[in-house]
């Protein structure tokens, strides 16, 4: 362990002299487009370097797409059709998972890696499939299928066991839209026996659990934590609001409120689950993205960015958050290219190796990821978010060693 830690801080010495200069400043990047008239970003990886989404190309079509600052917006095809979309990405940015439009005009869920290109994940039986949610590593994948009675359920893939019907609340229908990051968990909503959906929580021990309402009739899971305790989607208000919410297994469902308005609608949650992001009316009616954080509450992000935005622009929803918080994406208007244009916004903070969160990489971040060093599991810790807490995080933390303090 001493050795490797020798090893390390050598390295990481050599690479700061480097990296002194790396900014940790809040940034905003629009992501272009395809050729055609707009984009949406709806996953990013763990480090904020690929973002993944729709966006039209130059005949109109919309297509996946897979970004990187290096590469630019890369379209990602389709199953022998014309369309495509894409819904979430692995930690590492190495797998997309979306839907795709195949020869016969039917959409059916896709994994995409740059080796193996897009594989067809095929149905329950039925004519359509779509993917919205994968796991960390990239082997789970959730979304919904139909079944050979053309009903449409939440399914749980992997390689090995193919394509799994998670059931319903007593209903006949439900949708998979986010697991965990060790694909234990999944989440969506289903139909009860009165025809209502309801947002739910599934594990393999447990079924399918109810999450409720906030007193309304409807409610729909979106996003889950790492370890999947917290849970984000929308539900109904006894007004009949839709309203973003964030549940834990003690507290229940709680209502996120809006930024003045009448409704709001989170999407993705931050590894701890902690941070949350979405879209929320303010008291202009105006749809807003939203950053929500259990220390300060909901804040619109156009103006807490308002800096970082060119006159008339706006950040209009948030989709996804990085596990870490840092990186923000989804989709807004960019008054310069006059367009609805996917975005990514890195807030600058945690910085790289703040384990702890408070702004400053020190001793404190050392002794966590040590004393948890060779142990498993997504958390805080685990900087490059692969599950395990090895010499990789180290380096991560000994090169980044001393910033913000």
């Amino acid at each position: 362990m001493r050795k490797v830690i020798r090893e390390l801080f050598s390295v990481s010495v050599i690479l700061f002299v480097g990296t002194a200069g790396w900014s940790q400043q809040p940034s905003l990047r629009w992501l272009g487009t395809l050729g055609g008239d707009y984009s949406w970003a709806f996953g990013v990886s763990a480090d904020g370097s690929v973002v993944v989404g729709r966006a039209r190309n130059a005949a109109w079509q919309p297509r996946a797409f897979r970004w990187t600052a290096s590469g630019g917006m890369q379209d990602l095809g389709t199953l022998g059709g014309r369309y495509s979309w894409a819904f979430s990405v692995s930690a590492d940015g190495a797998v997309v998972v979306g839907l795709a439009e195949n020869t016969e005009m039917w959409y059916h869920a896709f994994r995409w890696t740059a080796s193996g290109g897009m594989q067809d994940l095929g149905t329950l039986g039925g004519d359509w499939s779509e993917a919205y949610g994968v796991s960390a590593d990239g082997s789970v994948v959730v979304g919904r299928a139909q079944n050979a009675a053309g009903r449409y359920r939440a399914f749980r893939w992997t390689a090995s066991g193919g394509m799994e019907d998670l059931g319903t609340l007593g209903g006949y229908q439900s949708w998979a839209y986010g697991v965990s990051a060790d694909g234990a968990v999944v989440v969506g909503l289903a139909e009860n026996t009165e025809m209502w959906y309801h947002a739910f929580r599934w594990t393999a021990s447990g079924g399918m659990q109810d999450l409720g309402t906030l007193g309304g009739d409807w409610s729909e899971a979106y996003g889950v934590s790492a370890d999947g305790s917290v849970v984000v989607g929308r539900a109904q208000n006894a007004a009949g609001r839709y309203r973003a919410f964030r549940w834990t297994a003690s507290g229940g469902m709680e209502d996120l409120g809006t930024l003045g308005g009448y409704q709001s609608w989170a999407y993705g949650v931050s590894a701890d689950g902690s941070v949350v992001v979405g879209w929320a009316q303010n008291a202009a009616w105006q749809r807003c993205a939203f950053r929500w954080m259990a220390s300060g509450g909901m804040e619109d992000l156009n103006l807490t960015y308002a800096s970082l935005l060119t006159y008339n622009s706006r950040l209009l929803e948030a989709f996804a958050i990085s596990p870490d918080g840092r990186y923000i994406v989804g989709w807004g208007w960019n008054a310069a290219r006059r367009r609805e244009e996917a975005f990514l916004l890195d807030t600058g903070f945690p910085r790289r190796g703040d384990v702890n969160r408070n702004g400053c990489v020190d001793d404190a971040d050392l002794l966590a990821v040590l004393f948890a060093f060779g142990g498993r599991g997504y958390r805080n810790e685990d900087l490059d978010w692969d599950g395990i807490i090895d010499e990789a995080d180290l380096l991560i933390l000994l090169v980044n060693f001393g910033n913000g303090c």
